[in-house]
């Protein structure tokens, strides 16, 4: 079943096949130049000095990072079942750019949730790609605040390459736009999230209605829409694996 946001394929079946796929590296890998090695620090709204404060800058952006709602949706969403534990959740990404959609699995790997040289109280998460992805890596989200100063910041720390085994116009793509693209992601999503938490502070709440659906699983960001465009898009799921397969254009399954 497909619906506005995700096109003209089988979400659930393509999330469902996601149980059975494995990270698709190894960490003894990573080393540069091979490998991108990214941290993207987003100032948000401060606090007093201390513990997070009930209802403050942190506490908003910890919920915002625990949905996944600093994504920008037109270059990423994601479907998850929110029922279960973050740590261990597979999640189906929609990577959009240039009339491509690509659906790719992650896995959340790491649950952060500690307090770091004394002082700066940290909690976020991390996912790694799992086989058919575009690429392979890591990316770790995190809601840092540093109680010596009352500072509050985003931070985004990510490895990543190109999947080796993406076919011939795929990996052309991704070696034209697919850098581009991901840089734009980071900004982005510090862009999002910090115009959220300061909305949040202002009105009691980020402005954010509730997610859609689709049976059993939410659609993050919730502010995800549909294009007129978005209709005319080829869409391929799990682009690396050699079994990866293109949806022509067309209007969205019901």
């Amino acid at each position: 079943m497909g619906d506005w946001r995700f096109g003209r394929i089988d979400v659930v079946r393509a999330w469902r096949e996601l149980a059975d796929a494995r990270v698709n590296y190894s960490a003894d890998e990573v080393r540069q130049p091979s490998w991108n090695i990214d941290t993207y620090r987003t100032v948000l709204p401060s606090e007093r000095p201390g513990p997070p404060e009930p209802g403050g800058s942190w506490e908003h952006a910890r919920r915002l990072v625990r949905d996944y709602q600093f994504s920008p949706p037109e270059i990423v969403r994601a479907l998850y079942d929110p029922t279960t534990p973050l740590l261990g959740r597979d999640m189906l990404l929609e990577a959009r750019f240039h009339g491509m959609h690509f659906y790719c699995g992650v896995r959340v790997t790491e649950v952060v949730d500690e307090t770091r040289d004394t002082t700066d109280r940290t909690w976020g998460w991390a996912y790694e790609t799992l086989e058919g992805h575009l690429e392979r890596g890591k990316a770790t989200y995190e809601v840092v605040k540093r109680q010596n100063t009352g500072q509050v910041q985003f931070v985004v720390s990510c490895y990543s390459q190109g999947a080796p085994t993406l076919d011939r116009i795929t990996s052309l793509g991704w070696r034209l736009f697919g850098r581009r693209t991901q840089l734009r992601f980071y900004r982005r999503c510090g862009e999002r999230l910090r115009g959220f938490v300061e909305a949040a502070l202002r009105d009691g709440h980020p402005g954010l209605g509730p997610p859609a659906s689709v049976g059993h699983l939410v659609c993050a960001p919730s502010d995800a829409r549909m294009r007129r465009l978005d209709a005319l898009a080829v869409r391929r799921v799990a682009p690396g694996r050699a079994t990866g397969h293109a949806v022509g254009a067309g209007p969205p399954a019901s």
